[in-house]
């Protein structure tokens, strides 16, 4: 058992990330926090209970306790821009996805704080989620990680317009095999919801450094439309009846990369 995250293991060759599912600030940093920030707002609510679905599928779920406000496990350590030139967080954000500050003056954590968050919350997620990939691929010729995410579906400060429902990023295809990407695309186009690959969002540091694909490891991103499955606005509640209607798509996108990773030539790793 840890503070830091929850993990349950199946054996199948499917791994699904949650790493901005967290909603805890510790106690010891809850005071440098502004009152807007300790409302979580930015939080990928609820993807636990839409994705219990996998459990079916013998899948390994791993979700972050720890709110993404104190590190952002989806950005890299040394907190490099993944999207050049476009506005972002950072990998320990100091304001909220609509600009707001997340800490009161002059408590934004300084160079030294950083380096500790990494260590002492960062790592360990990054550090699990390697060795349940590590442990598929002893059992499996090659392994789906699938990057489950969510966010408000209008951000005018992040995106124009609103989003697809449904946004697959693969960092333009390199992250998974070409028959992988095109599998879960077709399942997406089919759906009655509206989609894109590689748009907005083409897969977050996790996506981009665990995939690869010619050591057996396919990395797949999706980020849904908050819309598609809660209140967006608080207290962010799930809504069952549109979570129901939502699932069997996310199923079919699962079990179709799947389907594909399974037809797949072994790797020579």
């Amino acid at each position: 058992m840890t503070d830091l995250y929850t993990l349950e293991r199946g054996t199948a060759p499917l791994v699904i990330s949650i790493p901005h599912l967290g909603t805890q600030i510790p106690a010891n940093l809850q005071h440098l926090y502004t009152e807007e920030a300790l409302k979580l707002a930015d939080t990928d609510w609820h993807l636990d209970r839409l994705y219990a679905f996998a459990r079916a599928l013998n899948a390994t779920l791993i979700g972050a306790k720890i709110s993404r406000y104190v590190i952002d496990l989806n950005r890299p350590p040394n907190d490099e821009s993944l999207y050049p030139g476009q506005t972002t967080t950072g990998l320990c954000p100091t304001e909220t996805f609509r600009g707001q500050p997340l800490y009161k003056p002059a408590c934004a954590p300084n160079e030294t704080e950083r380096a500790e968050r990494v260590a002492q919350y960062w790592q360990p997620y990054h550090t699990a989620l390697s060795a349940e990939l590590t442990r598929l691929r002893k059992r499996h010729t090659n392994v789906l990680l699938w990057e489950a995410h969510s966010i408000a579906s209008i951000l005018p400060r992040l995106f124009d317009n609103k989003l697809p429902d449904l946004n697959l990023g693969t960092q333009d295809g390199r992250t998974c095999a070409p028959e992988v990407q095109q599998a879960a695309i077709a399942a997406m186009s089919a759906s009655p919801y509206t989609g894109i690959a590689n748009g907005r969002f083409k897969g977050g540091y996790i996506t981009r450094s665990f995939g690869a694909p010619s050591n057996g490891i396919h990395a797949i991103q999706l980020e849904m439309c908050q819309s598609t499955y809660m209140n967006e606005a608080a207290p962010f509640d799930y809504q069952s009846e549109k979570a129901e209607a939502i699932q069997p798509t996310l199923r079919s996108m699962l079990s179709a990369a799947l389907e594909a990773i399974e037809k797949l030539a072994p790797t020579l790793a």
